[in-house]
C-alpha cells in the first residue's frame, strides 16, 4: 500500500516507482520536486513510491480470515432507491453507484476489505502503478495491459483521456455528459494526456494531492471511448467483474460474472440481482423470508432492529455512512433571498430533537465535513456546539420568530413554503419532522415528495423553495466536498450559494500539504458555510445493513457508502 508521506496525510511521495524500472517516458516526467520543504524532502529521501497489485488479486480476500471462499450463486440484494441510470458520472445518488459499480473499474479504488477509507487504502485497478511528479502538479498512471471491455474491445489510455476530458468539460472532449455533477472535482486538471497506449498523465494547474483519492471514488469509473455515453442511461459496458444481463428501470438490475475479468480468480459470484422494493415493510418481509440475501443502505436503527427481531440469525452491520441530512434553502428565490428568512429556518430546526426523532439516536452532530472520529476533517466539538440549531431550542425558536417578523412574516401573514424531498422513506421521515419544526415558529410548511429520477434535475435547476436532502461524501476529503457542493457555479451547489471568499479559501486549502495547516483552513471554511446557511447540516446518520450469514466477506465501510460496491470479493456459502 502507499506509504504515509507528507505530514502523515497518506500521500505517496516522489520521485520513483519502487521496484519497477520506469519506461522511457516515465524517466522524462519523473523530475525532482521544485521545493518540497524539509518535511517532504525527508519523506522523499526515506521512501520510494510503492505501488502494489490489489489485495484481492492474490490470496484470500482482505478481512475474510481463515474462511475458504466458494464460487457460484447469485446474490440478491435490495439497495436504496431505483437508479435513474447506470452512469455514475451523470448521477448524484447512491442508487446508481451501488448498482453500477460492479460493471466498472477505476484507475485506482479504495480497498474493499478496509473499513476505514483513506489515502493509505488506495489500491490499483486499471492502473498498475502511479507516480506524483513536479511537487504534486503531474500525476502519471501506468495502465494494466491485456484488459478488455465487456464487448471485447481493448482498454487503452485513450479511454481514460476520453472519460476525464468529458467529465472536466474540455473544449475538445469527444463525448458530452447530459448532466455533470462532479465537473468541478477536476477544474484544476489542465490536461489529460495519453502519450503511450498504457500511460496517462494528469497535468494540474496547481498542486493537488487530493486528486488521487478523488479518482478512487465510486463516482470516478472509466468509460469506454467507443460507446456513446448516452447509452449508459440503460446500458453498461465496463471492464468490471460483472457484465450487465438485464436492466428494467424501476424494477431490477441483473449482472452475470465476467469470465474475462483481469483479477485472477474473481469474482466468486455467478451473478448479482439488485431488486427495487420501494415499500420498507415489504423489503423487511422479503429479507426475513430469505428472498433477499442482503438489504440495507437507507435504513434507520428501528428498521434494522425490526427486521432482525423477526429473523434473529440476520447479521447487522453498523457504521458511519458519510451521509448527512441537510437543508437546502433556495438563495435565488424570494423571500429566501433575505438572510433573515434563511437564518430563521436554520434556527427553527432543533438538532438535538432531530437526533432523538427521525434518526432515533443514530446520528452525529457536525458541519459540512464528516465528524470525528470517523472523519478526518470534521469540526472540533467546541465549534460544533456553536452551530445554529445546537443551542437552547426555545431560545432559538424565539429568535427565529423575531427574524421572521423583521422580514414581514407573522401570525397574520405566515411564511408559506413547501419542503421538497425524495420519495424514499428515510428522506420523508426527516422532511416530515422538519415540516413540524417549521410550523412551530409560525411557518405554514407543507411536504412534497419527488421521485428520484427528477429529484436531482429539479435541485440543479433550483426548482424548489426549501428541501430536505441527503448528501454523501464520495470520499472524506475537503476538495471533493467543497468543490462539488459549495463552489460558485457547481452543478451540485443546489442552494445557489456563492461566496468569492469561500472559493478563494477552498482553492488555498487544496494546495496545502501540511495536514494541521490544511485542517485549520478546512475548519474555517466549514464554520463560514454553516453560519452563512449555505447548506445547513442537521446531522450525520449511521448506516445500517443486514445480511444472512451465508453472505461472506461483506465489509461495511465506516466513512463512506460509495466505494464498496464492486463485490468481486463477496461469496455465498449456503
Amino acid at each position: 500500500m502507499p506509504i504515509a508521506g507528507p505530514a502523515g496525510l497518506g500521500y505517496t511521495p516522489e520521485p520513483h516507482i519502487g521496484g519497477v524500472e520506469p519506461s522511457a517516458f516515465a524517466e522524462v516526467v519523473m523530475t525532482r520536486p521544485r521545493s518540497l520543504g524539509p518535511l517532504l524532502l525527508l519523506a522523499a529521501a526515506l521512501v520510494l513510491l510503492l505501488v502494489v497489485t490489489p489485495g484481492s488479486a492474490q490470496g484470500p480476500p482482505t478481512g475474510q480470515g481463515s474462511q475458504t471462499p466458494k464460487y457460484g450463486g447469485v446474490l440478491v440484494s435490495s439497495p436504496i432507491g431505483a437508479p435513474p441510470s447506470l452512469s455514475p458520472h451523470e448521477e448524484a445518488t447512491i442508487g446508481t453507484v451501488a448498482q453500477a459499480s460492479a460493471c466498472f473499474n477505476n484507475l485506482v479504488y479504495f480497498d474493499a476489505g478496509k473499513k476505514q477509507e483513506s489515502a493509505d487504502t488506495i489500491v490499483p485497478e486499471l492502473a498498475e502503478k502511479w507516480s506524483w511528479q513536479d511537487n504534486y502538479r503531474n500525476l502519471v498512471f501506468f495502465l494494466r495491459k491485456g484488459v478488455r471491455w465487456h464487448d471485447g474491445k481493448p482498454f487503452t489510455a485513450q479511454d481514460v483521456k476520453y472519460t476525464f476530458d468529458m467529465v472536466r468539460g474540455a473544449p475538445d472532449a469527444k463525448g458530452k455528459l447530459r448532466v455533470n455533477p462532479r465537473k468541478l472535482w477536476y477544474e484544476n486538471v489542465e490536461a489529460v494526456e495519453a502519450p503511450e497506449s498504457h500511460t496517462v498523465v494528469f497535468r494540474l494547474k496547481r498542486p493537488q494531492p487530493s486528486l488521487l483519492p478523488m479518482l478512487a471514488s465510486g463516482y470516478s469509473p472509466i468509460y469506454p471511448a467507443h460507446v456513446p455515453v448516452a447509452e449508459f442511461k440503460t446500458r453498461c459496458v465496463g471492464t468490471g467483474p460483472f457484465k450487465l444481463k438485464e436492466y428494467k428501470p424501476g424494477e431490477y438490475v441483473e449482472y452475470v460474472k465476467n469470465p474475462d475479468y483481469f483479477v485472477k480468480g474473481r469474482p466468486y459470484l455467478d451473478g448479482i440481482k439488485f431488486v427495487i422494493i420501494r415499500d420498507r415493510s415489504t423489503q423487511i418481509a422479503a429479507l426475513q423470508a430469505g428472498q433477499l440475501d442482503e438489504a440495507g443502505s437507507g435504513w434507520n436503527q428501528a428498521n434494522a432492529e425490526t427486521a432482525k427481531a423477526g429473523a434473529p440469525k440476520l447479521s447487522m452491520l453498523v457504521a458511519e455512512s458519510g451521509v448527512n441530512d441537510n437543508v437546502l434553502v433556495n438563495f435565488k428565490r424570494p423571500p429566501f433571498t433575505d438572510p433573515r428568512v434563511r437564518r430563521a429556518i436554520n434556527l427553527a430546526l432543533d438538532r438535538k430533537a432531530y437526533v432523538v426523532g427521525p434518526r432515533q439516536g443514530a446520528a452525529t452532530f457536525g458541519g459540512a465535513m464528516l465528524p470525528r472520529p470517523a472523519g478526518v476533517w470534521g469540526l472540533p466539538a467546541a465549534e460544533v456546539a456553536k452551530l445554529p440549531g445546537m443551542g437552547d431550542a426555545a431560545r432559538q425558536k424565539a429568535e427565529a420568530r423575531k427574524l421572521l417578523a423583521e422580514a414581514g412574516f407573522g401570525p397574520g401573514n405566515p411564511l408559506k413554503l413547501t419542503v421538497s424531498t425524495r420519495a424514499i422513506a428515510i428522506y420523508v421521515d426527516t422532511a416530515s419532522w422538519m415540516v413540524d419544526q417549521l410550523q412551530r415558529v409560525g411557518i405554514d410548511a407543507t411536504l412534497e415528495q419527488i421521485e428520484t429520477g427528477v429529484w436531482h434535475p429539479k435541485m440543479t435547476r433550483l426548482e424548489y423553495q426549501v428541501a430536505l436532502n441527503l448528501t454523501g461524501l464520495g470520499i472524506d476529503d475537503p476538495d471533493a466536498n467543497f468543490f462539488e457542493n459549495f463552489k460558485c457555479g457547481s452543478p451540485r451547489n443546489y442552494s445557489g450559494y456563492c461566496s468569492e471568499e469561500i472559493d478563494r479559501l477552498v482553492a488555498e486549502q487544496s494546495q496545502v500539504l501540511d495536514r494541521a495547516k490544511r485542517a485549520k483552513l478546512v475548519h474555517e471554511i466549514d464554520m463560514k458555510l454553516q453560519l452563512d446557511g449555505a447548506r445547513p447540516i442537521l446531522g450525520w446518520g449511521r448506516q445500517y445493513s443486514l445480511h444472512w450469514p451465508h453472505v461472506k466477506n461483506w465489509v461495511q465501510h465506516n466513512n463512506s457508502i460509495y466505494n464498496q460496491s464492486r463485490l468481486q470479493d463477496v461469496w455465498l456459502d449456503k
